[in-house]
């Protein structure tokens, strides 16, 4: 109850103060030890949690709440008849029972293909038997509380339709508040720009940008400004290119990993930047971003890694 009603005064506020707030939490010092965790940092269910229900549904949605996520990322296409639903692959076959784009359905059609078809929970599939429809974004907003906040990743093009589409959801919603939305495509950026309450990641070619810069020139170099959100994967693989005078080379890194205690100092060279390492899914690597001091983790389990964030909140001392 006291976190409930916490997290309501912050977030009627802004969401901004309340992330900077939750996720400054600090564990208690012990100068006979290794300095504590810098940050406790929020669990952000990916997808809705895609490891623990068939994602971007309803269902998903709930067993994130049930689980105690501090947030909730979902995926957002448009239908045929321009309707924001929850959907990431670009064919419904990957997922559902059905074929095709998103955008050859309308969202009543949606609404009747198994989203679970695809979920394999313990070499079963229980959602064969059980169907679950594909959500509209305005029925996901109506099922999370207020005081949960959003972060909604756009995957489809073109981005001004869709942008246009998500606002009124927004205003009809009143939901900007609780609202952020993210998107690998930079063009979402541009089209956002539109409506003056929304509040956007920068570009992900920015954040890749500055990240490669500090690992591999040891150099901060065009610091975010003040009040931006940033979000890159804590591990990932990457293909770098020498290019010289009789062609190029690549050379693959299986395993990279970009975030650092060094990365975070340059993005926090302004107040109020809030960072999201995405795709942390294990103990050691939500450890090892809380001594970062990432503000959130993007986790596809928020039944496995809220119990890792509940375990640091009662003290970790960083290796």
């Amino acid at each position: 109850m006291i976190r409930t009603m916490r997290l309501r005064a912050l977030v009627s506020v802004s969401m901004a103060l309340w992330l900077a707030a939750c996720a400054g939490e600090r564990v208690s010092p012990d100068a006979a030890q290794q300095p504590a965790a810098q940050t406790v940092p929020l669990v952000i269910a990916h997808r809705g949690g895609t490891g623990d229900a068939p994602e971007n549904t309803l269902v998903a949605i709930r067993a994130a709440l049930a689980n105690h996520a501090d947030a909730i990322w979902l995926t957002v296409q448009l239908s045929r008849d321009g309707v924001p639903v929850l959907y990431r692959p670009a064919d419904l076959s990957t997922l559902t029972d059905a074929h095709g784009p998103v955008a050859s359905m309308t969202a009543a059609q949606l609404a009747r293909v198994n989203a679970g078809w695809q979920y394999e929970a313990q070499g079963a599939w229980p959602y064969r038997k059980a169907p679950v429809g594909i959500p509209t974004l305005a029925e996901a907003l109506a099922a999370i509380p207020v005081d949960i906040p959003v972060i909604l990743d756009m995957k489809a093009l073109p981005a001004a339709p869709q942008a246009a589409a998500v606002a009124r959801v927004l205003d009809e919603a009143d939901a900007w508040q609780r609202v952020l939305l993210y998107s690998t495509e930079a063009a979402y950026q541009q089209a956002f720009a539109a409506f003056p309450r929304a509040r956007v990641f920068e570009s992900r070619d920015a954040t890749r940008g500055r990240l490669a810069t500090v690992a591999l020139a040891h150099v901060c170099e065009a610091a975010p400004p003040a009040g931006t959100w940033t979000a890159f994967e804590w591990r990932r693989a990457l293909d770098l290119s020498e290019r010289f005078t009789l062609g190029e080379a690549h050379s693959k890194v299986a395993d990279a990993q970009l975030w650092s205690q060094p990365a975070v100092a340059c993005f926090r060279t302004h107040p109020d930047v809030h960072i999201v390492a995405i795709a942390v899914n294990s103990a050691p690597d939500y450890h090892a971003a809380a001594c970062a001091g990432v503000d959130a983790v993007l986790a596809d389990s928020p039944r496995q890694m809220t119990p890792v964030r509940d375990a640091l909140r009662r003290g970790y001392r960083c290796p």
